[in-house]
């Protein structure tokens, strides 16, 4: 698949989302979000929450917009940028007593990753194979090889998850390890775990720690398998990768 390329050159109205660092709604020929939304409708997810800043007005617009029929949008605020657990606790009133799938905006993942995903008991994580994530994403190899590595134990379960694991790391774990791209399913047991979380060493609150927590007091999370690529929408590089492959996916929302 062809990779991210930094020197790519956007058209107008690319370049003008991308500078407002809404990336999820950067035209790919149509709004990047929608394609994201859209496979979440096919695994049979029927309302999405986007969490959003309060400046991120033209998301709060998105939302209102879609209309189509199949998937209900609508907006959490987080009212500080203040880490992923604090993210997934302002969705709270929005999970109510549900299980709630938990993504990248910025990431489109395939559909029979998402439907394996839902179809785990209790709590998930997809982990994604790294020969997989080479071959059919946009991903260059230097970038997976920071992706957070996950271990599991005898029964499927997370038993360790390292972020920008170093070489040493690397090799401990071994080729084979599956990596995490944020593709989460959590039972409403993770607000009390998102709640109970201390700022990491950079300040923030993350929900890798919140899962941590959750594992701790008694919640396994199932590591979901998938040998599957990803799309990625990190940076304005990515627009033209991306754009080309979604250009065959029809979108309903």
């Amino acid at each position: 698949m062809r990779k991210a390329d930094d020197n790519a050159q956007l058209d107008e109205k690319q370049a003008q989302v991308a500078a407002s660092g809404v990336k999820a709604l950067i035209d790919v020929g149509r709004p990047f979000l929608d394609y994201v939304i859209s496979v979440l409708a096919d695994a049979g997810i029927t309302e999405v929450c986007l969490v959003i800043g309060p400046e991120h007005q033209a998301l709060r617009e998105y939302a209102a917009s879609v209309d189509g029929g199949r998937v209900r949008v609508t907006t959490a605020v987080q009212e500080q940028p203040r880490g992923t657990a604090d993210a997934v606790a302002a969705a709270r009133e929005f999970a109510g007593n549900d299980r709630v799938v938990v993504l990248n905006s910025d990431n489109y993942y395939p559909l029979e990753s998402l439907r394996a995903l839902v179809a785990a008991p209790g709590n998930a994580l997809i982990g994604f194979d790294r020969a997989g994530l080479v071959e059919h994403s946009n991903i260059p190899a230097d970038r997976i090889r920071a992706f957070a590595l996950v271990a599991t134990d005898d029964h499927g379960h997370l038993a360790d998850i390292v972020e920008k694991p170093d070489e040493a790391t690397l090799a401990a774990y071994g080729q084979d390890a599956p990596v995490s791209m944020n593709a989460w399913l959590f039972t409403p047991a993770v607000f009390d775990a998102c709640d109970r979380v201390e700022p990491s060493p950079r300040g923030e609150l993350e929900i890798i720690d919140a899962v941590r927590l959750l594992v701790a007091d008694g919640h396994p999370v199932t590591v979901v398998p998938a040998a599957v690529g990803v799309l990625d929408m990190s940076s304005r590089g990515d627009v033209a990768a991306v754009q080309e492959a979604l250009s065959g996916i029809e979108v309903a929302l």
